[in-house]
């Protein structure tokens, strides 16, 4: 049975991380259309940490925050969306960026939202355009990016192969 945690639910085994004192976390939100394609927002040219880049919703977390919290604070900063449901925990990574602000932790969830999901409300000051990923334009993902830096194409992909087997939702 999902456990509820403000106004959204999370399933029993999802895995959430306790960030120790000092560490820079981030989240990260793969969602899914009803299609079982995955959303995706391209970052704007100007930005600082990976320009003109597909990436998933997320960002950082703020101190006071718990790691859900945060994910919930994102999903709505960046797409008007609500997040709903956290169904399964896609992993940890570690990662330094390009930016120059040292080594971050984050926590990736694949997870439903309540809103209009053909009309996302994105920061338009941050990202210059948005899509629905499938196996088919998967690779567009990697646009931009050095190989070995695949990050949100193989968490995409990743995620879109969970949806082609409901039955590990």
């Amino acid at each position: 049975m999902p456990t509820d945690n403000a106004s959204f639910t999370v399933n029993d085994n999802v895995e959430v991380p306790d960030p120790a004192s000092g560490e820079l976390w981030t989240v990260g939100a793969v969602i899914l259309d009803q299609d079982g394609r995955a959303f995706a927002q391209k970052r704007g040219p100007d930005r600082r940490l990976f320009p003109d880049c597909w990436d998933i919703v997320g960002g950082h977390v703020e101190a006071g925050e718990t790691v859900l919290e945060a994910l919930a604070r994102e999903v709505e900063e960046e797409t008007g969306w609500r997040l709903s449901h956290v169904r399964r925990f896609l992993g940890a990574t570690t990662w330094t960026g390009d930016d120059g602000g040292g080594l971050r932790h984050e926590a990736d969830y694949l997870v439903e939202v309540d809103g209009d999901l053909g009309r996302p409300a994105l920061e338009w000051s941050k990202h210059s355009a948005y899509d629905w990923f499938n196996h088919d334009n998967l690779a567009r993902l990697k646009e931009n990016r050095k190989p070995g830096e695949f990050l949100i194409h193989d968490l995409i992909a990743r995620a879109i192969a969970i949806a082609d087997r409901p039955d590990e939702l």
